[in-house]
């Protein structure tokens, strides 16, 4: 790869000499590139002529000022090698070390402090971990080296290509050795590498057993600094998932370097007015009506989304809710197309609660809760389980919320007073963090500028405990159970007496009916009667 290439020309003379014998092509492109990092390494920390300078090139610049104090021969830090038994790390130095150097060298006040600039200088490069993949300095013995200047952020190009990475990959599996084995994130990409340039890997192929032949004939020790330094390159600029990764711009500070100067358009002799001023951009009326019909039809939930929540309350709510046909009591009219308010008479009503509203107060803890009746049902099973306080502290921030603003200092001292001082009444449960942040605003508010919103901490706290617990072990016991079966028991009974009192009022219907036809046939006789008596009775009297 180019840029291992010109770290080998960077760290040793030596290596140049090695490669260019080794092949011509090889030592041809090393050749090129070494003069474009060299010409690289002189330049400022500036990009071409008509762009931008990078978003984080004073921060690059001010790292490489203390990086080239922290390299010095006479008043920087000292770089060793250091051996072990089984082991040898050439040019490398401790983490204490370096937080030691910057605490006497520079203005950071604590070690803390001095650690942190030594991570700032880790995150971007500029120094890299002999071991572990994690950009950070710890103030411990673990050791670390300096990166070769010309694979510092500001010498690299904006836009890696992935030939060099899938180079680099290569070429570690090709050198089988056991430091170099490559993590899983990385075999992960080299297969992603090898099928997205299936069209030139040969060529990959062949780069990366030209570099690992130079490599070989380095020697042991400068081979080791050779490739942890391009390890860490390509930690920086290929990380592994998770890792926070420093040379990412930064979206705000690319915007503000590309926005372009805006130019007064006040005239000198406009007088402008005091305060802080706002930069608005002019707009025509039609531009702006274009924006606000864009921002209109840009969609901010997916319409799949939006569909299957409506479907799932539809579903939910079909047999429950007025509005869309169901949940009407017996013998009562919609009214939402009619004038009827029995529904909502139905729905305050706090004695012979139906089914209908008992089940629902099962779909969650504000259904129960905005109900008055299922709210009174809650409060005496709470009473039973010894937590009703819970409820009542719930209940009193409520109301504390909509008090007048007269009535607000006396309410809060009798809220604390009750539930949450330390001789209250009725206590309730709460964090001791919750607690504490309740009396820091209960000791900073005064008679004048009372904080209604004081318990808004604890009174979150209550409601999420009974959310979890007491909810839940609510519909679960045989008190809810009674609750619904009770309702369902009167809806039964009101139907079996309307049946009754709708049998009756047809019996009645039918004997009114058998009487009438009764007595229509009897009058009919009568008449018949009527009509045949006189004839008889002149029969007789001719006898």
């Amino acid at each position: 790869m180019q840029q291992q290439q010109t770290q080998a020309a960077c760290s040793s003379g030596s290596a140049g000499s090695s490669s260019s014998s080794s092949s011509s092509a090889t030592s041809t492109s090393v050749m090129r590139h070494h003069a474009r990092h060299a010409k690289a390494k002189t330049a400022p920390v500036t990009t071409e002529a008509g762009r931008p300078p990078h978003p984080n090139a004073y921060q690059w610049s001010r790292l490489e000022r203390l990086l080239e104090r922290l390299q010095q021969e006479d008043a920087g830090i000292s770089v060793r090698t250091v051996k072990s038994f089984m082991s040898c790390q050439p040019s490398c130095f401790t983490g204490s070390e370096l937080c030691g150097w910057l605490l006497r060298n520079t203005d950071a006040e604590d070690a803390q402090e001095a650690c942190h600039v030594a991570s700032m200088l880790a995150a971007h490069g500029y120094i890299i971990p002999v071991e572990g993949t994690a950009l950070v300095v710890r103030n411990d013995s673990s050791y670390y080296r300096f990166q070769t200047p010309c694979l510092w952020p500001s010498k690299s190009p904006d836009r890696l290509d992935n030939t060099d990475y899938a180079v680099y990959l290569c070429k570690r599996t090709l050198l089988n050795k056991q430091r170099l084995e490559l993590a899983n994130y990385e075999a992960e990409n080299l297969a992603r590498l090898q099928r997205l340039l299936s069209h030139k890997w040969e060529f990959i192929y062949l780069q990366a057993e030209a570099e690992a032949k130079v490599d070989r004939k380095l020697e042991r020790l400068e081979r080791m600094v050779l490739e942890s330094q391009e390890r860490g390159f390509w930690l920086l600029y290929r990380p592994p998932p998770g890792a926070v990764v420093a040379t990412e711009v930064d979206m705000r500070k690319l915007c503000r370097a590309k926005r372009p100067k805006k130019v007064a358009t006040r005239p000198a002799t406009f007088p402008i007015p005091s305060g802080r001023l706002s930069p608005v951009e002019p707009c025509e009326p039609a531009a702006k009506a274009d924006k606000l019909r864009q921002a209109l039809a840009r969609r901010r939930v997916k319409v799949s989304k939006a569909a299957e929540s409506a479907i799932c309350y539809y579903q939910q709510y079909a047999e429950f809710d007025a509005f869309i046909g169901g949940g009407l009591p017996d013998q009562s009219q919609n009214p939402w197309v009619s004038d009827s308010a029995d529904y909502w008479e139905s729905e305050r009503r706090t004695r012979d609660v139906p089914a209908r509203r008992v089940k629902r107060w099962g779909f969650s803890i504000h259904e129960l809760l905005r109900d008055p009746a299922g709210r009174q049902e809650f409060e005496k099973w709470l009473l039973k389980e010894v937590s009703a306080e819970n409820l009542a502290f719930w209940e009193a921030c409520q109301r504390l919320r909509h008090a007048p603003a007269s009535q607000v200092h006396k309410e809060v001292n009798r809220i604390y007073d009750t539930f949450l001082g330390p001789d209250a009444t009725e206590p309730v449960n709460v964090a001791g963090p919750v607690a504490e942040a309740v009396r820091k605003r209960m000791s900073s508010a005064t008679a004048a500028s009372a904080d209604r919103y004081a318990f808004e901490a604890a009174e979150e706290h209550i409601f999420q405990l009974m959310k979890s617990d007491s909810y839940g072990r609510f519909l679960r016991s045989d008190f809810y159970r009674q609750l619904l079966a009770s309702g369902k028991k009167k809806l039964s009974s009101k139907k079996q007496q309307r049946l009754s009192s709708s049998d009756a009022a047809t019996n009645a219907v039918n004997v009114n009916t058998a009487s009438a036809a009764a007595a229509r046939r009897s009058r009919d006789a009568g008449t018949v009667d009527a009509v045949t008596i006189p004839g008889a009775e002149g029969t007789d009297a001719a006898n």
